[in-house]
């Protein structure tokens, strides 16, 4: 059988009084009277058969019941604080996860954009680092996510494909030295890996045949693509890269291809999010803006190895 929980507002009254140690202050913290908070508590103990407060002429003192009782009570009305302070926050937002790479790297942008061209729809963005992409719906607070896999999700989700990963090495300038590389050149070089698994590396050299080659499981180990790109830029070797996320850097020269060959991963950027009830408009929105923007796909001077 479920507990019979104490009224919230004797809860409430003696979490108060047990923090300021008198009901003189925590009347005037909760706009009621002194006789109040004193009838909230004794009501409180009461109910749960026991004595909270000592009291010591016009001082009180907590129980060994009591203490243990405001502790808890503490934690959990910050709690309940936390939350109406995050639904007040989030009201008419779409909240949105999405790996932490990928949105340094294009969402974030066209978030920018896409709320200067709808300023009525509203979107709570939460950049997470993920080793494998994942979201939860029924325990973490989010409408929608963008992830990287292999299309096999939930049965009850809804997705659609954004762009498809194409892993590329890259390195600076100064690395490359102004020709493209040989395989014995790539067997000597520092690798930088973005994961701590070596996947990236290990799904490239074996598509190009280099994975007997090259000694991959060595090198430098990142969290992630955006920690691997910065090293690679600052010529500390050469890194994985997405040919779509690293568009930029190799416009502005910071990066270059020591290899024209881009392989395809065999994972795409999915948006998801669950197929239940009506699609909120701004998710609606949202996806064909995105869909509509999507970052610089364009393979010109690699070859694209599906």
């Amino acid at each position: 059988m479920t507990l019979r929980i104490p009224p919230l507002y004797a809860l409430r009254a003696f979490e108060v009084a047990a923090r300021f140690g008198s009901f003189t202050q925590a009347a005037e913290s909760l706009c009621i009277t002194q006789s109040a908070v004193s009838r909230h508590v004794k009501t409180l103990e009461e109910s749960l058969g026991c004595q909270l407060f000592e009291r010591r002429g016009s001082r009180l003192a907590l129980t060994d019941t009591g203490r243990l009782l405001a502790q808890e009570l503490k934690v959990g009305f910050r709690t309940i604080e936390n939350a109406c302070v995050a639904v007040n926050r989030q009201r008419d937002a779409l909240r949105l996860k999405a790996p932490s790479t990928l949105t340094m790297r294009w969402l974030l942008g066209a978030l920018d954009d896409f709320h200067l061209s709808h300023p009525q729809h509203r979107v709570q963005l939460t950049s997470a680092w993920m080793d494998l992409d994942a979201v939860d719906f029924h325990n973490e607070p989010f409408d929608c996510a963008v992830l990287l896999g292999n299309g096999g999700f939930p049965a009850d989700w809804n997705r659609v494909k954004l762009f498809d990963e194409w892993l590329v090495p890259v390195c600076s300038p100064e690395v490359q030295g102004g020709s493209t590389w040989s395989a014995e050149r790539l067997a000597q070089a520092e690798l930088i890996h973005p994961s701590r698994d070596c996947r990236d590396w290990r799904r490239w050299l074996q598509r190009v045949g280099l994975i007997d080659v090259v000694a991959w499981q060595q090198g430098k180990l990142f969290d992630t693509l955006e920690l691997g790109i910065s090293a690679a830029a600052q010529g500390h070797g050469v890194s994985i890269g997405d040919l779509a996320l690293v568009a930029t850097e190799l416009q502005k020269g910071a990066l270059t291809l020591p290899f024209d060959q881009a392989v395809r991963s065999g994972d795409s950027y999915y948006l998801v999010w669950p197929a239940t009830g009506e699609t909120p408009a701004t998710l609606t929105r949202m996806k064909d803006y995105l869909l509509q923007h999507l970052p610089n796909t364009d393979g010109r001077g690699v070859r694209l190895l599906d």
